[in-house]
């Protein structure tokens, strides 16, 4: 299973993909006379890549983190939780008192815990940018698949994974086909698919088990 923060972190890594990067690269990402040309090839190079993308980030995560200790930090706070949940409903105030004064510590193993799991992403973002912004759109056109419904569940222009029919109307827009999956979209969605079978494989995912 995929841990709460990476959700929230693929999200802001796809937002920043969809256009300009504080000025150094304006426009859709992908290119019209892309390198690798051709939906199946191109679809396939994108989940290649997502797949050798998540193993550098798996293996980075097992290099810099000490499993151990995260394991031991989130059995005890989960512990404490369930513990002070338990005491919250039975309205056992003694308990509460008595919970609550481990509070502070235990928002110090949070706290930890939350370090711990960014370190290996504050060494990933920048060059997983990079690639992103200054290689793939050379590799890639700005479409690479297509879905046969929308999938652009959020409402509004603000987080679209494919086209639609009013930007297929527009001459000056990138998209052809309704339902065509942007580059950075599929890769979005093939590393989602793809991480968190990476991750029990390279033992680096977040549970308990």
């Amino acid at each position: 299973m995929i841990p709460e923060f990476s959700v929230v972190l693929y999200f802001l890594d796809s937002i920043f993909l969809q256009g300009d990067l504080f000025g150094i690269r304006e426009g859709p990402l992908g290119s019209a006379d892309p390198i690798i040309k051709g939906v199946l090839a191109s679809s396939f190079g994108i989940l290649v890549i997502s797949i050798l993308l998540n193993l550098f980030n798996s293996g980075v995560r097992r290099k810099l983190i000490d499993r151990v200790k995260l394991k031991r930090i989130m059995k005890e706070t989960k512990a404490w939780q369930k513990e002070r949940m338990a005491a919250f409903r039975s309205k056992d105030q003694e308990r509460i008192a008595s919970l609550n004064k481990k509070s502070s510590y235990m928002n110090k193993m949070s706290m930890e815990m939350m370090q711990m799991n960014m370190r290996p992403m504050m060494i990933t973002i920048i060059p997983l940018l990079l690639i992103f912004y200054f290689v793939l759109p050379e590799l890639f056109a700005y479409t690479v698949a297509f879905s046969p419904i929308s999938l652009n569940v959020i409402p509004g222009d603000f987080f679209q994974l494919t086209c639609t029919a009013e930007q297929v109307a527009d001459p000056e827009h990138v998209c052809e086909t309704e339902n065509a999956i942007y580059f950075w979209a599929w890769y979005f969605l093939t590393s989602i698919a793809f991480s968190g079978m990476i991750m029990k494989l390279t033992k680096t995912t977040m549970d308990l088990g």
